[in-house]
């Protein structure tokens, strides 16, 4: 256990049984404990295998490359369409995650088994995301954000169509696009 990590354990939180189950499952797997993210994870090797995390309606533990695992159970979600690589294991109760005690312990075995294998997800390319088409047009019609966009690196990218493609409404999409074009034009990221 990381002293470190404890605070994230014994803050009041709806989900602290279960916290204390899962912690308990993982660390007996050998994986190093730490926090990112604002939330327990687990490596081997310096690599990130599974963390704990929750919220109002569950409490998770994530495994960042869930996609490339068995699912034997078929008890592993993919949190939205857009996630590629990490997939969700939700618990409601501690009974449950007591229940399921050797399968999440199997679970996070293969996990590390697919983390020291070198494993990696194929990501789908930027080329393969829908631009929509507000954006579209901006970029034909003007080279210096179409230069501007394509120096961007491929997570960057992807981050603005895909929250440009969120909106709902044309007019909405429209707003986000020149909103961002200035950010984009300074070669920055979404969040930059």
């Amino acid at each position: 256990m990381n002293p470190k990590v404890d605070f994230y354990f014994n803050k009041a939180s709806q989900w602290q049984k279960e916290y204390t189950e899962l912690r308990k499952i993982i660390l007996d797997c050998g994986l190093t404990e730490e926090l990112k993210w604002g939330c327990p994870c687990y490596t081997v090797d310096d690599k990130n295998v599974v963390l704990i995390h929750g919220f109002k309606e569950y409490c998770a533990i994530l495994f960042m490359k869930g996609a490339l695992m068995k699912d034997t159970k078929a008890i592993l979600i993919q949190q939205t369409e857009n996630v590629q690589s990490a997939r969700q294991l939700r618990f409601t109760s501690a009974n449950e995650i007591i229940m399921l005690k050797a399968t999440i312990k199997a679970y996070v075995n293969e996990a590390i088994k697919i983390e020291r294998s070198g494993l990696k997800v194929e990501l789908k390319k930027t080329g393969e995301y829908e631009v929509p088409e507000e954006f579209q047009s901006k970029l034909d019609k003007d080279k210096n954000l179409r230069s501007a966009f394509e120096a961007l690196t491929p997570g960057r990218q992807r981050a603005y169509i895909y929250y440009f493609s969120q909106a709902k409404q044309s007019k909405t999409r429209e707003a986000r696009v020149d909103k961002y074009i200035p950010q984009i034009l300074d070669g920055k990221g979404l969040e930059d």
